[in-house]
């Protein structure tokens, strides 16, 4: 549904470089470069901060040095939450678990005991999450989350993203796994949306891979040879400076 015109976002920035869920062929092709370039010199795996740099590269944006919400990568208003996720067959995948971050209910709502009310947790879990993003949305909007799904072996990508919201707490309820850790489940499905975990205070988004996700995967390259590099760089030993 489109967003409807109020007098209160009449002035609200709505740049967009692409539609939503539509990533044009040829920033796909600079994924592609980039993800080929890191093999090149002998990276075997990405992790998120390297996927940040490699979208922003991409698309000619910046990755933020530290989030501001939860937008890591940003492109005149509009913004991005970027994640990656390693699978065995990304064209295939359908579901994928997310790390989003740490939530800490003690730190921020003073909950010390966070197994005494379950529900009071996920729901503190879930406002934490929620502030993010409405601290990202005050400077930037839209706000997206772009997820790779990877596998640097086969050299296989699937991506796809979708507009960042915030979850309603009284849309879900609370469980302890069989590890201690709390589960938030969908009460209209109850669909697994939602783990939490007490030691450590990781919170993890389940997701399921829409149509719209764009496949692709990257021929390898040879490995640049470490000397042939030196030489074409122009390295001398001047070049280091022993303090």
């Amino acid at each position: 549904m489109q967003r409807p015109r109020l007098r209160d976002n009449r002035n609200a920035r709505r740049f967009e470089i692409y539609p939503i869920r539509q990533v044009p062929d040829d920033i796909i092709v600079n994924i592609g470069k980039w993800i080929t370039y890191r093999c090149a010199v002998g990276q075997a795996d990405i992790d998120g901060e390297d996927w940040g740099d490699i979208f922003a590269n991409a698309i000619g944006g910046e990755h933020l040095s530290a989030p501001l919400g939860l937008a890591d990568v940003v492109f005149e208003g509009m913004a991005w939450s970027v994640k990656s996720v390693k699978m065995p067959f990304p064209h295939i995948t359908k579901r994928v678990r997310i790390i989003s971050g740490r939530c800490s209910p003690n730190y921020s709502y003073g909950i010390t005991d966070p197994l005494a009310d379950i529900d009071a947790t996920g729901a503190a879990v879930l406002g934490i999450y929620n502030e993010r993003i409405s601290i990202a949305k005050e400077r930037y909007e839209p706000l997206r989350t772009s997820i790779l799904i990877r596998n640097m072996d086969r050299l296989e990508f699937a991506i796809y993203e979708y507009d960042t919201v915030r979850y309603s707490p009284r849309d879900y309820e609370w469980r302890i796994n069989r590890n201690g850790n709390l589960q938030g489940y969908e009460k209209a499905t109850d669909r697994h949306a939602f783990t939490w975990q007490p030691h450590g205070s990781q919170f993890t988004v389940m997701h399921d891979v829409p149509e719209s996700a764009q496949n692709f995967k990257v021929d390898r390259p040879a490995v640049l040879d470490f000397d042939d590099t030196m030489d074409l760089i122009g390295f001398t030993p001047d070049w280091v400076t022993i303090l």
